[in-house]
């Protein structure tokens, strides 16, 4: 029988909410094996002086526990 586990992870990119998603998934993937996909939550940005200044890209990242 599987498990899948979740965690959530909030992207930060300068370019796009695309970028920060990968981002996010880049950083996942250093430190857990078994990654099978994500779940894109939530998008948002900062405004700083009337520009986008950061994309924020919120997902929820699934794996398989390994026995």
């Amino acid at each position: 029988m599987a498990v899948i586990k979740t965690i959530d992870l909030v992207g930060v990119s300068a370019e796009s909410w695309r970028d920060a998603a990968n981002k996010a998934l880049d950083e996942a993937t250093k430190t857990l094996r078994g990654v099978e996909g994500f779940d894109v939550l939530e998008t948002s940005a900062k405004v700083t002086d009337d520009q986008i200044a950061e994309y924020h890209t919120h997902i929820r990242i699934r794996f398989r526990i390994e026995r």
